[in-house]
């Protein structure tokens, strides 16, 4: 691992002397590989899901972790977006000259090497690798071992790509031990690593966050609310909750808790409860909402769940205050909305709300690198220091102060 972390390092300094046009040309020539590589990626995916189906993984998990040509072409989309972003590092962000004549630029520069843990999804290993070279970053890929076949034939794909352009292959790198073992090396290697981004189940970042030394940037749980205001066009917030819940119930943007205001819960519930069913969602509630409409019993256990399925908790509440009341009890801080026509009540719920995104009528699911025009991100950072929300190549980048003298002395 050290040698393997020690050549990371090194290639870092390289990929900092490369221009932002050679970067965009090769991320182009990268996303052009995956097209041409369709059918190994393919057959490497196919494996995963064969070994998906005799680990009886979820439905959820399986969806997540399934590839087909359109979403490989969605893959390589993606980097040609990112390729399009303006150059993020050695943009001069301040500039000013101090009463010694002292003449300072603020300038961004990459982070360094980033370790980036995840898991299912093999569209990420694709994403984070485009994401840290535009931004000069190298990056440590730790895939779950679920879709090793696929994110192992991803990264070769990415890799032959630099090698054919003179460039050394560890700056896109799968680590050599993926154990826990390994990841627990990993997280504590800070004079290689220089930052650690977790995003996976609550287990795997209550560890990393407890254990590692390396700097840590959070992609915590989804645990997110849909609040119906008594104001609420019913036909938009039925749309809204249908979507942020049933359109891909298995990332972490999705719904898990729709909160209804009382005084219209009666009218409501029922007419949600139709859209729900054809949808096939399962639905539990608290005991005013089994009053209402035929549901299972939700717990205060069930509020704090990510189901990460199809599986859905209701609660009604008095108002906007109740409905603040509820998601400070039980939000992550990821993405919460509220769906009304009284702007007072909204900016009320806006300003309330501590989590990274807050919206006002519309879905949740938004919350997304490339929903946000940042082309994709690593993760999405539920932390409140240096990145939070979607963390595209803004997050991937830090600054230094360049100081230009002309013989000053203090």
């Amino acid at each position: 691992m050290k040698q393997f972390l020690e050549e990371a390092k090194q290639a870092s300094r390289i990929l900092s002397t490369i221009s932002g046009s050679e970067k965009n040309r090769i991320l182009k020539e990268m996303a052009e590989a995956l097209r041409s590589n369709t059918m190994q990626i393919l057959e490497a995916n196919a494996l995963d899901m064969s070994d998906a189906d005799k680990n009886d993984l979820s439905p959820a998990l399986k969806d997540r972790l399934l590839l087909d040509e359109s979403r490989i072409d969605s893959m390589a989309v993606a980097i040609e977006e990112i390729a399009a972003l303006k150059e993020p590092v050695g943009r001069v962000l301040e500039g000013w000259v101090t009463e010694d004549g002292l003449k300072i630029e603020k300038t961004s520069i990459p982070i360094g090497v980033i370790g980036i843990i995840y898991e299912s999804r093999p569209n990420v290993t694709s994403d984070t690798a485009a994401l840290c070279f535009k931004s000069s970053n190298v990056c440590v890929l730790k895939g779950g071992k679920e879709a090793q076949h696929s994110n192992k034939a991803i990264a070769e794909v990415l890799k032959d790509v630099l090698i054919n352009n003179d460039l050394p292959s560890s700056l896109i790198s799968l680590i050599p031990d993926s154990s826990r073992e390994g990841v627990a090396k990993l997280i504590k290697m800070d004079k290689y690593v220089d930052l650690i981004i977790p995003r996976g189940g609550a287990g795997l970042i209550k560890y990393v966050s407890e254990n590692a030394t390396v700097s840590v940037v959070k992609h915590d749980k989804g645990q997110c609310h849909t609040y119906i205001d008594k104001d609420a066009k019913l036909d938009n917030a039925i749309a809204i909750a249908i979507n942020a819940k049933v359109q891909r119930p298995g990332v972490c943007n999705a719904m898990e808790t729709l909160l209804v205001d009382r005084t219209i819960a009666s009218s409501a519930l029922p007419l949600l409860k139709i859209a729900f069913d054809e949808a096939h969602t399962e639905l539990k509630g608290c005991l005013e909402t089994q009053a209402i409409i035929d549901v299972a019993h939700a717990t205060d256990e069930d509020y704090d769940t990510e189901y990460l399925a199809n599986i859905l908790n209701i609660k009604i509440v008095d108002g906007v205050d109740g409905a603040i009341e509820h998601v400070v009890k039980f939000s992550s801080g990821h993405s919460e909305a509220i769906i009304t026509e009284d702007i007072t009540c909204a900016e009320k719920f806006l300003n309330a709300i501590d989590a990274a995104c807050v919206y006002v009528n519309a879905s949740t699911r938004f919350t997304d690198g490339g929903a946000f025009g940042f082309g994709a991100e690593v993760g999405i950072s539920t932390n409140k220091l240096h990145a939070r929300g979607p963390m595209g190549i803004e997050g991937l980048t830090t600054y230094k102060f360049k100081i230009y003298g002309s013989g000053q002395i203090r």
